[in-house]
């Protein structure tokens, strides 16, 4: 199976150097190519509904692919590069080649997704130039090509990468499966230093194969994103999950460190240090929203569960603005924005579509599957009769006079994921659990 595992670098004085000028030549050869494809793009093609039936057009120039850039490297290699806007001097022959061709791939899925779209036809928005703090990645080839493990101790290796001087120190918090085979690595520039992230290939985890894992009720465990007070998540088996609300903890001292970096000169020294106590800040609640991901996936693993359902959420919808609403005067009416605001960050805050990626990852690894079910009508009806019982927000639970049975709001919508998953009487389960 394939697994990532990161790592802290530290590189000398004069490898951070080298790593800079390795960041700032594919920097220049991406936004190089994504220039070369835009212009392509923008001369050799038409409106069908402005241009007449007759119009002169300009020759037809071939189109820029992976392979044709990638062709072009020898050219960029014979001699040192001249910058015309800066001045610098870029020398392409000190990168490895494979990082070189790596580039050029990320340009081509850029710009195929803003054209054609991913594989559900669904296309993203106009791929940006990169500047410094947007492109901070290199990818070194695998064990034996550009990347060589050089001497291993207790908390530490030693790597060689191509065309870099000296060793690299990696600190190991934890250590490096017995047997994996080192595909390729990602070095990346973080706010607080040097990291490399290893791709592994691990024989030890077996392939996961989702048709062996059938759902029953002793084996399932339904959730439902609460998102209500400090609530996080609802189980079917009658639990509660806290919440971490990382920025909403953290927001009142970004706010202070934006607020004065924005009153700064830009390109003064002083903009620059809040900039990266920034960034600190948003590292801090990156880290502490990832962190709570995996321990909340870890602690459902040990459930001992080999099925996990939860609703297929819309992330982009519910965190939508407003439509505007607009009298017969044109003039705009309240429409609730000022309290959406306030929803939407909560969503983004709790950030359930990283959540349910890194649930798949560690339930995979443990050979349990993930499924996501329609959410339709899971937080109002009740799960083991077909009535529509919770159909306001502030109703958090009901009792059932007929069965005398209290009904946590929450608690039901798990099970109804639950039990969408395969058609399954409910009624057992919620008195189980209640």
């Amino acid at each position: 199976m394939i697994v990532n595992y990161q790592y802290r670098l530290y590189p000398e004085s004069l490898q951070k150097i080298e790593l800079n000028s390795w960041l700032r030549i594919a920097r220049y050869w991406y936004n190089w190519q994504l220039g070369s494809r835009f212009y392509w793009w923008q001369n050799n093609r038409s409106p069908i509904n402005a241009c007449p039936l007759i119009c002169p057009l300009s020759e037809l120039q071939d189109k820029p692919n992976t392979y044709s850039q990638k062709r072009l490297l020898k050219e960029f290699k014979k001699e040192l590069l001249l910058v015309g806007y800066s001045g610098e001097l870029l020398d392409f022959k000190k990168l490895p080649s494979q990082t070189l061709q790596d580039v050029s791939y990320r340009v081509d899925k850029a710009f195929n997704r803003f054209i054609v779209g991913d594989k559900n036809g669904k296309r993203s928005g106009k791929p940006r130039f990169k500047n410094q703090s947007r492109y901070r990645t290199l990818k070194i080839e695998g064990q034996g090509q550009a990347l060589t493990i050089e001497r291993v101790e207790k908390n530490y290796i030693f790597i060689s990468i191509s065309k870099l001087k000296g060793w690299l120190k990696v600190k190991l918090h934890r250590p490096l499966p017995q047997g994996s085979i080192i595909k390729n690595a990602l070095i990346t520039k973080k706010a607080d230093g040097w990291y490399i992230s290893f791709c592994l290939e691990d024989k030890t985890i077996p392939e996961f194969n989702r048709n062996e894992v059938i759902p029953t009720w002793g084996n399932t465990l339904g959730m439902d994103a609460v998102l209500h007070e400090e609530d996080y998540l609802a189980t079917s088996d009658g639990d509660k999950l806290p919440a971490l609300k990382s920025f909403r903890k953290s927001q009142k001292r970004l706010a202070e460190v934006s607020s004065k970096k924005a009153a700064k000169h830009k390109g003064t020294k002083a903009r620059r240090k809040l900039a990266k106590r920034e960034s600190r800040e948003h590292q801090r609640i990156a880290r502490s929203r990832k962190d709570h991901a995996y321990k909340t996936a870890h602690k459902l693993i040990r459930t001992g569960k080999k099925v996990f359902v939860h609703e297929k959420l819309n992330l982009q919808g519910l965190s939508k603005r407003n439509s505007a609403k607009q009298d017969k005067k044109g003039n705009y009416l309240p429409n609730g924005q000022s309290a959406k605001s306030g929803l939407n960050k909560s969503w983004q805050d709790a950030a359930f579509g990283q959540f349910f990626n890194t649930l798949q990852y560690i339930a995979e690894k443990a050979g349990c599957k993930v499924i996501a079910v329609n959410p339709a009508y899971t937080s109002q009806i009740l799960s083991y009769r077909d009535e529509f019982v919770f159909t306001d927000c502030s109703i958090r639970e009901y009792f059932d006079e007929e069965i005398a049975l209290l009904v946590d709001r929450d608690i039901n919508a798990g099970i109804k994921c639950d039990s969408f998953s395969s058609n399954r009487d409910t009624g057992g389960k919620l008195a189980s659990v209640r």
